[in-house]
């Protein structure tokens, strides 16, 4: 119906233009009717409609991002092991006045650029050279930017034999640990560990119709029902969409479209990108400024605060690089309720100095006992376990 509106408005224009007819009202009118039907449809989305809206021909890719939001952009390439991969793109440019890096995962447009991409599928050698990129950013201190769209990593033997799982797995090791601010945001399709790949960050966006699974739904479907005929029903189950994993605190923030979808308004949709980055990354650098020369955090990370226990551990932490599970967890509840630091800071601690971290599953602990996975339920421990 949208499509149908649509032609018509064309269609009149057009006729205007011919025989200098004015028709003005006429078309605001059909306008107006068509805005309150996009805006009523689009209000009303499933989540195997949000897909297909992620999976639009027209949707803007990364290249189109980067080519509006960003300047002085010289792109970056090969893996310094095996080759380039056209399927992810990554260079150094400017976000207004501040130098960052840039990587995105491309599809490309048309048959030709699509081949040469890989449908947006990368390779083990994309993901080596998105990790040699994002470790030049951290030498020279350069915020990271990436930009995920993927329907998952190749699949294909080639693929296996240069170990696609180890390349994806040590770009979640060495993400985690960087020390420059990284903001990651879906702006399509995200899916499997191929989205993973180049998305852990301080700060995780989605676009408002954009999904991030773990596998997309017609391979979900096929799993559980051996036909991908109820990729809908897979949709739903997974919960896909932006504002459903927002709730669930697995992303930071939805980006709003405009309506119809970022396809329908390519320039608007960089303009709210871009301002929303400029944000976050202006936020992200006040935390770390706050806290650089804040002494309670100084006490904390050299073991020299007013709580006796806390310094043993710290101190075992650091010569031991080791501590038991419920001290970990005492650990957190006093450095984020009784000393008030973040506790971005206190996982960055953990993972620089235990033998066992685990990106994932520290960055959910530490987030659990802030209560950021259980709102309204916090983990409380007193300064001495004793108390």
């Amino acid at each position: 119906p949208i499509a149908e509106l649509e032609s018509k408005i064309k269609e009149l224009q057009l006729a205007g233009n011919d025989n200098e007819l004015n028709i003005a009202e006429e078309v605001n009118k059909l306008k107006e009717k068509s805005n309150k039907l996009t805006s009523s449809i689009y209000s009303k989305l499933t989540p195997w409609q949000i897909v297909q809206v992620a999976r639009h021909p027209g949707r803007p890719y990364a290249s189109d991002y980067i080519k509006t939001i960003f300047s002085d952009w010289e792109e970056m390439h090969g893996d310094r092991h095996f080759g380039d991969d056209n399927a992810i793109i990554g260079g150094i440019c400017r976000l207004e006045d501040q130098p960052l890096l840039v990587i995105g995962q491309e599809k490309g447009r048309g048959v030709s650029d699509k081949v040469m991409r890989n449908f947006g599928m990368p390779k083990p050698e994309g993901y080596r050279k998105a990790l040699r990129l994002m470790e030049l950013a951290e030498r020279f201190n350069l915020p990271i930017i990436t930009l995920i769209d993927t329907p998952g990593a190749y699949p294909g033997i080639d693929s296996e034999e240069r170990n696609i799982s180890e390349s994806i797995a040590k770009n979640l090791a060495v993400m985690s640990r960087l020390r420059v601010p990284i903001i990651c945001t879906v702006i399509g399709e995200g899916s499997s560990g191929g989205a993973l790949g180049i998305g852990v960050g301080d700060h995780v966006n989605m676009l408002e119709y954009s999904t991030y699974t773990v596998i997309s739904p017609e391979g979900c479907a096929n799993i559980l029902w051996k036909s991908s005929e109820k990729a809908e029903i897979a949709a739903e189950a997974m919960g896909v969409t932006s504002l459903g994993l927002e709730r669930l605190n697995i992303v930071d923030e939805t980006i709003k479209e405009p309506l119809g979808g970022a396809h329908r308004d390519i320039e608007k949709m960089c303009v709210d990108l871009k301002v929303r980055l400029v944000e976050q990354l202006i936020e992200l650098k006040k935390i770390k400024e706050d806290f650089q020369n804040n002494q309670t955090y100084k006490n904390a990370v050299e073991g020299k605060t007013s709580i006796e226990c806390f310094n043993y551990w710290v101190n075992e932490l650091k010569e031991n690089n080791y501590l038991h599970n419920h001290t970990r967890m005492w650990f957190a509840s006093i450095w984020i309720h009784y000393m008030g630091l973040p506790w971005q800071l206190g996982a960055k601690l953990f993972l620089e100095n235990l033998l066992d971290a685990d990106p994932a599953s520290n960055t959910l602990s530490w987030r659990w006992v802030a209560g950021l996975q259980t709102k309204g339920c916090l983990l409380y421990t007193s300064p001495s376990p004793r108390d």
